[in-house]
């Protein structure tokens, strides 16, 4: 195992850490991405994966690098090496993906910034964990078993922390949050569209502050 990569790993934990969901989110709107990071933040939720789905999204990692204190933002749907290149010079402190490929592999290992491979069977988890990745997104992880799929997981593959995203939503986070590989979800329910779009921010606020007691 490289010690680049768990070294990684170590600072991936910490901002996994802050709280019990990373909020997944996409900005169609770069003047959203602000407002947005800080009714986040003001709620508990500092760790922010802005999705590289719109143009705008490299700009609005920018901004809440910059101007969001308390923010920790990555950028997520990380899906070549150019993205890992795109999302660092943006600010980006980790990048997630929903899967992993050679390609990708081989670019991590250049890049200073920790990062989230995805997996869905024990199969590729395994291989992830080979090359030293113990925390992995588990992703769509209500589509490949959810809860059940994950507890399953736990004996055979004690080494590995997921961060299942895919799913999840305000009824059901508790559940995957129990289990003892779970280290945090990733969901989206803490900035729906029609939320972002009215600029409420104050309701964005309620929405992640009840996520953050999740596990109190």
């Amino acid at each position: 195992m490289s010690t680049n990569i768990e070294s990684r790993q170590r600072d991936l934990d910490a901002m996994l850490a802050l709280a019990p969901v990373v909020a997944v989110v996409v900005i169609e709107r770069v003047e959203h991405a602000v407002p947005l990071a800080r009714a986040l933040v003001a709620g508990g939720i500092r760790a922010i994966e802005v999705t590289l789905r719109t143009p705008v999204a490299p700009k609005a990692i920018r901004a809440i690098a910059d101007e969001v204190d308390g923010a920790c933002v990555g950028a997520g749907t990380v899906l070549r090496p150019a993205d890992f290149e795109t999302a660092v010079r943006a600010g980006a402190r980790f990048n997630v993906s929903p899967g992993s490929t050679d390609t990708l592999l081989a670019a991590a290992d250049g890049i200073d910034v920790p990062w989230l491979p995805g997996a869905a069977t024990a199969s590729e988890a395994l291989a992830l964990f080979e090359r030293g990745y113990r925390l992995q997104k588990f992703f769509p992880a209500a589509a490949v078993g959810g809860v059940e799929h994950l507890r399953s997981l736990a004996g055979p593959l004690p080494g590995i922390r997921f961060c299942p995203t895919g799913g999840i939503d305000a009824a059901n986070a508790a559940r995957y949050l129990a289990l003892p590989n779970v280290v945090c979800v990733g969901g989206s329910w803490l900035t729906p569209r029609d939320l972002v779009a009215a600029q409420d921010w104050p309701a964005i606020e309620s929405l992640a502050r009840a996520a953050a007691q999740l596990r109190e």
